[in-house]
């Protein structure tokens, strides 16, 4: 795991512990039949926090591993995997 992600892996473990709370709300609100704008609402805010969650994770990426490989003169093979990783993610 590089230095970077392991610097943000409290704030990552945080922020994913509050999305699980938030999924397991989304699943009690449709199990007590709640009103689906409601529930929309909800899953749209659990949408918002994981993307938070994938661009933190992403910039951490860009900035160490992507200028570490740039350093070390490795730009085509890390400017394919960035591009691998960037289509991945905007699925």
């Amino acid at each position: 795991m590089p230095a970077a992600v392991r610097k943000n892996k409290d704030n990552l473990i945080t922020r994913l512990n509050r999305i699980e709370g938030q999924i397991r709300g989304i699943k009690n609100m449709i199990e007590e039949e709640k009103c689906c704008v409601d529930v929309l609402v909800q899953v749209n805010a659990a949408k918002s926090a994981l993307n938070s969650v994938g661009v933190m994770l992403l910039e951490t990426h860009i900035r160490d591993c992507v200028e570490d490989a740039v350093e070390k003169g490795q730009c085509a093979e890390i400017i394919e995997q960035l591009t691998e990783v960037m289509k991945k993610y905007i699925k």
